[in-house]
């Protein structure tokens, strides 16, 4: 075997930079020093020089010293039931590594907004910024890598970095290993968090659910510490957290098309149709998306993390379909519209009086100005007095929202109760007129 032994290092040393699934058994280098250089020895010489070679080649790790207030995050993939569908979702973990710690947050997807709100959670959690956080290269911090440790970062990293003030240390290339306990302990949250399956109806739940298991967890004393976790937790001495909340979001440019509909990340979101064919600011946290034109917010729509979907607001299309009438029973903004029976109520009658649906819509454009539950109030008033007209129901909906002006009372006011205002004297009055009459 000795005169093979370099072939056999070449041959797994070039295996480093093949695709994990294509790289040679001691199989088929035994195949391959048979067939291309004539050797005649044994197989199991050959799968013993592999395994003599992976072992001399494996890497050591050095057992290293946490210092308090260093924190380590890391992104990992789990799987829940989420409204009786099968999911995967995107595990955001942080821990600091001197008390063990950790604080563990389910995302339905990786990206800028969950990675802030992430930070932000966690840093709520442990009542505190760490000093120090490790990261690998992420592309949703790491913009361009200009060295061996420098980076060029992104604005929205620069944003979340400079409001709690902590400093970012990234991994070498390849070097994942240098924040190597928070990767174990994406697999602990998984192994000890997330099984069995949870079955759950919605992420807020679940993170309802991993923030009690994360609570519980800083109970444990674990082997090698003196305290527990909690304990150790308050060692750290970590950052004040600034009085002024972080704002965790993504803010990106966009067009609303002639369908009056804003493009953004994979979905639409309707605006009111005054603002089509204009520029469009979105704003987007995990949970809503805000749509902003010239400074002034236009819409709101809860965040649709599904792809290709069409998220409506009916009321967006009122003016529009105010013009064209016709179009009412076909318009899909409407289609899902749950609007309450008194509405079909007064459909039907404005068209036996033959004020048509135009007059029906525009009752529904009052929903521009009231409440739902407000405009639901004055249409069912309007029915019992039987008065259907837009003008007459916008006045009863006025009339409710105004507050009764109470009666002047001095109680709680007793400094006025010194004044003295004197009663006038109408007697005065009586030389003007016998003046007026001589």
């Amino acid at each position: 075997m000795e005169p093979f032994l370099p072939l056999v290092a070449q041959i797994l040393e070039a295996d480093k930079s093949a695709p994990k699934k294509q790289r040679h058994t001691a199989k088929r280098i035994f195949d391959r020093l048979v067939e291309e250089h004539g050797f005649d020895g044994s197989y199991s010489s050959v799968k013993e020089a592999v395994r003599e070679w992976k072992q001399g080649n494996q890497e050591v790790f050095l057992p290293l010293s946490h210092p308090p207030g260093e924190a380590q995050v890391d992104f990992g993939y789990a799987y829940v039931d989420l409204d009786g569908q099968r999911e995967q979702v995107a595990l955001f973990v942080m821990t600091l590594p001197y008390s063990d710690a950790v604080d563990a947050q389910a995302f339905p997807r990786e990206c800028t907004e969950a990675f802030q709100e992430g930070h932000r959670r966690a840093f709520e959690f442990f009542a505190g910024a760490p000093k120090r956080i490790a990261y690998d290269n992420l592309k949703i911090a790491v913009a361009k890598i200009t060295g061996g440790r420098d980076r060029e970062l992104t604005r929205e990293f620069l944003r979340l970095q400079s409001h709690y003030l902590f400093d970012p240390h990234f991994c070498l290339v390849r070097r994942a290993n240098e924040k190597g306990k928070v990767e174990g302990l994406v697999g602990f949250t998984r192994r000890n968090f997330l099984v069995p399956v949870p079955q759950v109806g919605s992420l807020q739940e679940l993170n309802a659910e991993l923030a009690k298991r994360c609570e519980q967890d800083l109970d444990r004393t674990l082997r090698g510490k003196t305290s527990s976790k909690r304990k150790l937790l308050a060692e750290e001495g970590l950052l004040s957290l600034p009085k002024q909340p972080f704002d965790a979001r993504r803010v990106t440019q966009a067009a609303a098309c002639g369908l009056s509909l804003v493009r953004f990340d994979t979905n639409r979101y309707s605006v009111p149709v005054a603002h089509a064919h204009r520029p469009i600011t979105v704003v987007a946290t995990v949970d809503e998306v805000r749509l902003v034109d010239a400074g002034k917010l236009i819409a709101r729509h809860p965040r649709g993390w599904k792809r290709d979907q069409d998220v409506y607001d009916p009321v967006h299309y009122l003016a529009l379909l105010e013009k064209k009438p016709g179009g009412f029973d076909h318009a899909k903004p409407l289609e899902d519209w749950a609007l309450p029976e008194c509405f079909d109520q007064l459909r039907r009658l404005l068209e036996a009086e033959g004020l048509g649906t135009r007059e029906f819509i525009r009752v529904l454009r009052l929903h521009e100005r009231f409440e739902l539950k407000e405009l639901r109030s004055a249409v069912e008033y309007a029915l019992d007095i039987g008065v259907i007209d837009a003008d007459a129901i916008r006045v009863i909906a006025e009339h409710r929202r105004e507050t009764p002006v109470a009666l002047f009372s001095l109680e709680g006011r007793p400094h006025l109760r010194t004044v003295e205002v004197q009663t006038t004297d109408v007697s005065a009055y009586a030389s003007l007129l016998s003046g007026g009459d001589a």
